[in-house]
């Protein structure tokens, strides 16, 4: 598919709520597999809507690894349902750029949600998927993980990204 620009901290699309989706359209089709592409490309974990300009309640997320496969997931229309205990930990944004900061979120979430077909389904998850599905949630409502950070944001090397992949 097409890769799409990511829209960056201070462009008011990243500040507003988005609205359902009320059909699987083809362009809604076209747009999911351009926001893969797109989290792919920029070794993300995952992209709401509005973060390539689109103000629809779509997010994906991919937390895979070598040992352990955790997407992709496409969620249409999500709506948390459940959240318990707490994690803190490091987090960045394919939306801002460079930078990470300490975030506490739910260690649990339970989520309900339609995938790419407007199947609806519903998924626990925990750690690291939990993380990515708050995080981007929060995309959809218009927020950005800068307003939990505990303390200062960091700047992110490319020599910090190297040694976490290793």
């Amino acid at each position: 598919m097409a890769l799409r620009n990511i829209r960056e901290q201070g462009e008011p699309v990243l500040n507003k709520i988005c609205k359902p989706v009320t059909e699987m359209t083809p362009r809604i089709k076209e747009l999911i597999e351009d926001m893969l592409d797109t989290m792919y490309d920029a070794n993300g974990v995952g992209l709401a809507a509005p973060q390539v300009g689109i103000l629809k309640r779509i997010f994906v997320v991919d937390c895979s690894t070598e040992e352990v496969e955790a997407g992709p997931y496409v969620f249409v229309n999500p709506v948390i349902l459940e959240t318990s205990g707490e994690q803190t930990g490091q987090e960045g944004c394919l939306s801002v750029p460079g930078k990470s900061g300490q975030v506490t979120r739910p260690n649990y979430v339970k989520i309900a949600a339609y995938d790419k077909d407007m199947n609806y389904f519903e998924l626990e998850a925990t750690e690291l998927l939990a993380r990515a599905i708050c995080h981007e949630n929060d995309h959809l409502d218009g927020h950005l993980y800068v307003e939990k950070v505990e303390g200062p944001l960091y700047d992110v090397t490319q020599d910090d990204v190297e040694e976490t992949e290793e």
